[in-house]
């Protein structure tokens, strides 16, 4: 079983209930998911280059990504619907906490210059999202294969609306948010 998810049921649940005075533990905000989802423009030119971003996204999440597609036309990016233009993937579950472990203790420490996270990224709905501007600070990624810098956005789906009490949720997970 992952540590994270029995620090969360034994330690961060009753945290929460004490700081925000729930009535009952199921009240307190829970990780319901976790998105990865890059979009590459580029790959209308070269579809190469999405393969080579579904692969890496797949050794990221360990789980495959789906492709997107344009929902409609716009003729600025000279873009069509139905276009391919980017994958993403959704965690949930014990791959969703393995995930989070390994993004807050190997992969954000990484980051050179590192000195915590924006606690402003929040969207006013409880849900967090962090932009990452390429894939080789994750420790799956081999350096020498990177042909193409990927960047993506991770972003944490909370079950609370507030976004407070998913900053004290993502806190407790281990995020290291700037002070």
């Amino acid at each position: 079983m992952v540590q994270l998810l029995d620090k969360y049921r034994d330690e961060i649940i009753p945290a929460l209930v004490e700081k925000f005075g729930f009535e009952n533990k199921l009240q307190a905000p829970r990780l319901e998911k976790i998105v990865i989802n890059a979009g590459l423009g580029r790959a209308m030119q070269d579809s190469k280059i999405l393969d080579e971003a579904v692969s890496q996204i797949a050794l990221i999440a360990g789980q495959m990504p789906v492709i997107t597609k344009a929902k409609k036309s716009v003729a600025g990016f000279k873009l069509r619907q139905g276009a391919k233009i980017g994958c993403m993937v959704t965690l949930r579950g014990k791959r969703m906490y393995e995930f989070l472990e390994r993004f807050v203790n190997v992969v954000l420490p990484r980051i050179r210059d590192f000195r915590g996270v924006s606690p402003s990224a929040f969207d006013g709905r409880g849900n967090y999202t962090l932009g990452i501007k390429e894939q080789s600070i994750f420790p799956e990624i081999s350096y020498d294969k990177i042909v193409n810098v990927i960047g993506m956005a991770v972003t944490f789906v909370t079950t609370t609306e507030d976004d407070n009490e998913a900053r004290e949720l993502l806190r407790f997970l281990g995020m290291p948010f700037r002070t």
